[in-house]
């Protein structure tokens, strides 16, 4: 059986959350594990899923109402043990300071570029194997 990695999408948004999957494939690059989803609608569902474990990176849209997913971040950064690297949807390039100060460990913009996002999720991948190996 292949390893899974599985990955926490946090959006208010349907079609922010679909632009992440479709963005990502079924794996995002050849050399990390295929992906498998879990997908939250609040801040709330983000907390409990990360309380579960198994989560491996977190996808956070900057932009969700009513907690932005820099908010979630730092809340994240600060209370879950061993968080996992979290990757954020940003609205401008120019928001990649916030991105920094929610303790981000990358970010890319929105509208998702799929070549941009893979890349950035598969670097993160790449980093929690190296983390746990």
């Amino acid at each position: 059986m292949q390893p899974t990695a599985t990955v926490l999408v946090y959006s208010d948004d349907s079609n922010t959350r679909q632009q992440v999957r479709l963005a990502t494939g079924r794996r995002p690059a050849p050399d990390v594990p295929v992906v498998e989803f879990v997908e939250c609608a609040t801040p709330g569902a983000v907390v409990r899923e990360l309380d579960k474990g198994g989560i491996d990176v977190c996808v956070l849209d900057g932009e969700a109402v009513p907690m932005g997913g820099m908010g979630v971040c730092r809340q994240i950064k600060d209370e879950v043990f061993n968080c996992p690297p979290v990757l954020l949807l940003i609205g401008r390039p120019q928001d990649a300071w916030l991105a920094t100060w929610s303790r981000a460990d990358a970010a890319v913009t929105l509208p998702v570029d799929p070549v941009e996002f893979a890349s950035a999720l598969a670097s993160l991948l790449r980093q929690k194997r190296l983390t746990n190996a």
